[in-house]
């Protein structure tokens, strides 16, 4: 079985970049073939957070919670909360806070790293 990281750094809304590539993961799982941890960068990390409330169009929350669920690993940086201040809120079922380390260790051991 494959092991795919995806890295995330683009802000959750705003753009479909976030979107696109939870697409891509939701596709990739339904295949099972794959062994997928998706780690959450910069303004990324904003997607883990509980108790988004889009107005309209995709919901990143319950998209994570759909993939996690499936059993993908998903990790916010902990520097990239910290400097949001946003490292103490709830976050969104499955996602947990990770380190620099993780990913190190996760990009060495994945076949495929997709970012996006």
């Amino acid at each position: 079985m494959q092991k795919l990281l995806f890295i995330f750094n683009h802000a959750p809304y705003g753009s479909e970049t976030f979107f696109s590539g939870l697409r891509l993961v939701l596709q990739l799982q339904e295949l099972n073939r794959a062994e997928i941890r998706l780690f959450l960068m910069s303004d990324a990390v904003t997607a883990g957070l509980a108790k988004q409330a889009p107005s309209e169009g995709y919901h990143l929350q319950q998209m994570l919670e759909i993939a996690t669920a499936q059993g993908a690993e998903v990790k916010l940086c902990k520097t990239c909360t910290n400097a949001r201040g946003i490292t103490d809120l709830k976050l969104a079922e499955g996602v947990e806070i990770g380190t620099l380390s993780e990913l190190a260790e996760w990009t060495l051991s994945a076949d495929k790293v997709l970012n996006f």
